[in-house]
């Protein structure tokens, strides 16, 4: 007698467990990141990073550094895949293109997943302010494995 192999579903996170995985991050929570929306069948999520002095370019300019936005855009590209696989990923490359400054506002991540596979994930992610004018631009690969 034979068992049958039977497929295992990923396990998926939904946006309460992700906002989770951010709070336990002291990087992530440093940054203050809220997870805004999550949708499976469409592949994409998004965030809120909120503007604070910590973050900002130079003393008092209300500019948020680029190094800050990078890390913002890794990491709602990572939990776009995380999303579907059930945690955070390993970033194998990520590009970032900024267009320009992040002035005065919150930044909404909006993360969309173009190619999913069993070895490496490739992700769209765009930085807008507040009022949508869109800031930055990247594109990551990541290693769609929970871990």
């Amino acid at each position: 007698m034979s068992e049958a192999k039977t497929a295992v579903e990923p396990k998926t996170l939904d946006i309460a467990a992700i906002q989770a995985i951010f709070d336990r991050s002291s990087m992530i929570a440093f940054l203050g990141l809220k997870a805004e929306a999550v949708d499976h069948a469409a592949m994409t999520f998004s965030a809120r990073m909120p503007r604070r002095p910590e973050i900002e370019r130079g003393r008092c300019t209300g500019q948020i550094h680029g190094g800050a936005i990078a890390a913002f855009i890794d990491t709602v590209g990572d939990f776009a895949v995380g999303m579907m696989v059930g945690g955070g990923v390993p970033t194998m490359n990520m590009r970032v293109d900024y267009l320009r400054p992040a002035t005065e506002t919150d930044l909404i991540g909006v993360a969309t997943v173009r190619r999913l596979g069993r070895s490496m994930a490739v992700v769209d992610i765009d930085v807008t302010s507040e009022q949508g004018q869109l800031l930055a631009v990247g594109r990551a690969t990541y290693v769609p494995k929970a871990g």
